[in-house]
């Protein structure tokens, strides 16, 4: 009788230790699955984005999502920025490769060359997204950027390290810190998805000022977008190699979540930059937000306001005149510090627009930002009429403590 319970016991503990792992193995496939799907994206809108600039000779275009990513005159600046640019398709395409075991165990000579050049682009990048941040400049605070060095810091050790335990043939070492980089190396990848995946929770921006890009969630973001996915990777670690069933099953439940999570977050950011960007070369309408950017950094806004009249009334089917053309725009200026620029680009807007409680929010805020009280309250006051539901006009009019009267029909 005794054996037969020390049997059950027994098989019941394998059954469950079965069970954990295959839980903890189908995990982690997903995350690899849905992380590889997101870096492709990313890695082809980023290629697709920049190279369609380049190829039309339109190096304005370098500064709609990257602070001074075209400078005039600026030879090392520029080289950076394309180094800065290339290594990140490199290492959004070939860095997920090296985590597939079958590519390592076929390809042996493809992982090791592969593994090097993407160590090297690695180092390299970050080096460059150091320059840019500390020497060129960038939006952010001191906060954010001490955030972003230490990412870089880490970039570097931990290719060093894996270099290390590679050359002494310590594969098992050198597979843990080859994790640690590509998490690292990943950085921006997963700060863009923790952005916009609360961007989609709250439909607002929270903890941050758009028109700064600052704030205590930002500084939060810089340390966490390497120092989160870090601390996931030692759990699953503990747990794959001593946990015991209920840890591994507890972890694998976890990483599921986390990686749901993270599959909206890439949603999200595929939907507003990395879809549009691969669809851009074969539209059929060129953007105009592009070609008022380029018109602004080089001729000044007076003239980009008459180009856009002109190219509406000359030749509206050929330009995407669309109200989030101007919007991003105006956030890109935003965002740069332009504010003047920036308000005349939402006013364009707003003519176009009259309907829509999202351009004059939109020009409220540029007018806020610009030191304009005033006519941030009426454009507030207007945005709320038009859309009532528009929480965030209601919460700036509370906050520059102005009552929210209905204006009706006569309101501006």
């Amino acid at each position: 009788m005794s054996t037969n319970i020390n049997i059950a016991v027994w098989t019941g503990r394998w059954e469950l230790d079965s069970v954990a792992d295959t839980a903890l193995k189908a995990a982690t496939r997903f995350w690899f699955v849905v992380t590889v799907i997101g870096q492709l994206l990313f890695g082809l809108g980023v290629a697709a984005f920049y190279g369609r600039a380049s190829l039309r000779g339109d190096s304005f275009a370098w500064n709609r999502f990257m602070t001074h990513g075209y400078v005039p005159g600026d030879r090392v600046g520029n080289a950076f920025a394309v180094v800065h640019v290339i290594a990140a398709v490199i290492i959004m395409l070939a860095g997920a490769t090296q985590l597939v075991p079958r590519v390592r165990e076929r390809f042996p000579v493809f992982h090791r060359w592969n593994g090097r050049i993407y160590m090297l682009v690695a180092v390299t990048t970050a080096a460059a997204g150091f320059y840019m941040t500390w020497i060129r400049g960038s939006i952010g605070d001191f906060s954010q950027h001490l955030g972003g060095s230490l990412n870089a810091v880490l970039v570097w050790a931990f290719a060093a390290l894996a270099l290390r335990s590679a050359m002494a043939r310590d594969f098992k070492t050198h597979r843990r810190w080859a994790l640690r980089l590509f998490l690292v190396v990943s950085a921006a990848w997963f700060y863009r998805i923790g952005f916009f995946l609360t961007m989609i929770i709250f439909q607002r921006p929270v903890g941050f000022d758009p028109a700064t890009f600052t704030g205590p969630f930002l500084t939060f973001m810089s340390f966490a977008q390497y120092l989160v996915p870090l601390a996931i990777l030692e759990l699953y670690l503990h747990a794959r190699d001593r946990a015991d069933a209920a840890g591994r099953i507890a972890t694998a439940f976890g990483l599921g979540l986390l990686t749901v999570a993270m599959g909206a977050g890439i949603f999200g950011v595929a939907m507003f930059a990395w879809v549009p960007s691969l669809q851009a070369p074969f539209a059929q309408r060129k953007s105009i937000a592009e070609t008022l950017g380029a018109t602004v950094a080089s001729g000044g806004i007076d003239q980009a306001v008459k180009q856009y009249h002109d190219l509406k009334a000359s030749t509206p089917n050929g330009y995407n005149f669309a109200e989030d053309e101007l919007n991003t725009l105006g956030y890109e200026l935003l965002h740069t510090r332009k504010f003047k620029e920036a308000v005349a680009i939402f006013q364009v807007n707003v003519e176009a627009y009259p309907r829509s409680g999202n351009a004059y929010d939109s020009l409220a805020e540029a007018c806020l930002a610009a030191g304009d009280k005033m006519q941030a309250l009426v454009y507030y006051r207007r945005s709320l009429e038009l859309n009532p539901k528009n929480a965030i006009a209601g919460r700036m009019l509370e906050k520059l403590k102005a009552p929210r009267v209905e204006l009706g029909a006569g309101g501006l």
